[in-house]
């Protein structure tokens, strides 16, 4: 059945208008059809597996008290075997009881990531952390130490002539033999850009 143009156009114009004043008072319904029409407004497919979309808890801006994390003088540090204490450090790193918010040294530094390219560095050394939130030009390996335990493990400093923090220090040391500075795995190239199905738009005339 043919029909007239008239009866056509205005059959269309007042299924849009009837449209237009439902989706007027029903935004999600506005958005799910715009969707529908737009083949690439979908949600990005490469967001869930962005390893960096993570919060950093480290990117806090609050500054730290430098005497919590600076070794108090005439500290009598724990003296025992070095190779126990690296054994007892590799257990505490990924204790989360050693902090109040469910983190461990390993959280941040699984298979020896997360670090500066500066702790290939002997101790002690500039950390841009511990420079930034409390001020300190260098630090020692205890005393950086103390500083996770205070900002990202958000938890009191450990005792200063500690077995434990010895343990986690000679454990840092040990990791710092085989530490090689890396690209920052966040400043990669988008592993999702190549495959971009929105690259191409569907929609665009064929020449």
């Amino acid at each position: 059945m043919n029909l007239p143009l008239q009866v056509i156009t205005i059959s269309t114009a007042l299924f849009v208008a009837g449209v237009g004043s439902v989706l007027a008072g029903d935004p999600e319904s506005a958005v799910y059809l715009a969707q529908a029409q737009n083949p690439c407004a979908a949600k990005n497919p490469c967001a869930p597996n962005n390893p960096c979309a993570a919060k950093n808890p480290c990117a806090a801006a609050n500054k730290v008290d430098p005497k919590l994390v600076t070794r108090p003088a005439g500290t009598k540090r724990f003296a025992g075997e070095r190779a126990d204490l690296i054994k007892l450090g590799g257990e505490l790193w990924s204790n989360t009881k050693l902090s109040n918010n469910g983190l461990s040294c390993q959280t941040c530094h699984r298979g020896s990531a997360g670090f500066n390219p500066t702790f290939a560095q002997p101790y002690p050394h500039m950390v841009a952390m511990p420079r930034d939130r409390a001020g300190l030009k260098r630090v020692q390996a205890d005393e950086m130490v103390q500083f996770c335990m205070v900002v990202p493990m958000a938890a009191e400093p450990l005792p200063w002539e500690s077995k434990e923090l010895a343990a986690l220090t000679a454990y840092t040391v040990e990791l710092q033999k085989t530490f090689k500075p890396s690209a920052n795995p966040c400043a990669m190239k988008n592993p999702c850009a190549p495959k971009n199905p929105c690259a191409i738009n569907p929609c665009a005339p064929k020449r």
